[in-house]
């Protein structure tokens, strides 16, 4: 995804950025991207004007005092799937060192093709980081909101889109151990349709990334509970996804049968 996001302001800036303690992988997206390599972080904030954010939600406010310890005092954008209430911490820890944070969402997959992914924005300088995608495959749309608008609407997302595939899994696990998996199947194709036909496809396509899943599943948690919600089932899907860790990346994905076995394990 960051590899995506930093193409897609090439179009109209110079980005660099830093492969020091970079993985092999890492450096070889960057250069299929195009994209400038700076080798250090300092030297990266030295002449960036926009930092974008773009990590595993557990690391983003780490990343955040990195770059604020090392006196960056200029523009910030945190694309991460995180929080408003972290998002607002991480804009103060910025704003100590003078830099000032755009709160961005990103809504689909990676953003190399037209029409498959939104970056919101919001916040007082939301404007100007959405003129650096102009004209990009990354679509943006800026929140009449303040800083932790876009992550909210992130957080609502992705409560539905990623958890649900948690939830279904969890389903198909129990009926599996009760023993009533095909009743159940049965069941759905006579009342569910949607759900008999795309369970597999649901558990498939999250299965890879349940290893990210995890910290997302948990911010969310963290969103329903700072509004005075109920955080049980996010919290719940979390520790579902972590089950499923060893998956990572799984290319391709573990059959159904495979996945629910795995649930089950513990």
């Amino acid at each position: 995804m960051g590899t995506s996001v930093g193409a897609a302001a090439a179009g109209n800036a110079r980005v660099v950025w830093a492969s020091e303690g970079r993985s092999a992988d890492t450096r070889a997206r960057a250069v299929s991207a195009g994209l400038e390599d700076i080798e250090s972080l300092t030297r990266a904030l030295e002449v960036a004007d926009l930092v974008i954010s773009v990590c595993p939600p557990h690391a983003a406010e780490d990343v955040a005092r990195e770059v604020a310890t090392r006196g960056y005092a200029r523009l910030y954008l945190d694309a991460n799937a995180i929080s408003p209430d972290r998002t607002r911490r991480i804009a103060d820890v910025l704003a100590e060192a003078g830099a000032q944070l755009v709160d961005g969402g990103i809504i689909g997959g990676p953003a190399w093709r037209a029409g498959t992914t939104r970056l919101y924005l919001s916040g007082e300088r939301a404007a100007e980081v959405a003129a650096v995608f102009e004209g990009s495959p990354l679509e943006t749309s800026v929140l009449d909101g303040p800083v932790g608008a876009a992550s909210a609407l992130k957080m609502a997302y992705a409560a539905y889109s990623k958890g649900s595939a948690a939830l279904v899994a969890g389903i198909l696990a129990l009926a599996t151990h009760e023993g009533v998996h095909d009743a159940l199947l049965e069941e759905w194709a006579r009342r569910e349709g949607r759900l008999a036909r795309d369970h597999e496809r649901m558990i498939g396509a999250a299965v890879p990334k349940a290893w990210r899943y995890v910290g997302e599943m948990d911010e969310i948690a963290a969103t329903f509970a700072a509004a005075g919600l109920p955080s049980g089932f996010h919290e719940a899907a979390s520790a579902l996804y972590r089950r499923l860790e060893r998956y990572k990346d799984a290319a391709p994905p573990p059959p159904t049968a495979e996945v629910i076995a795995e649930l089950l394990r513990e």
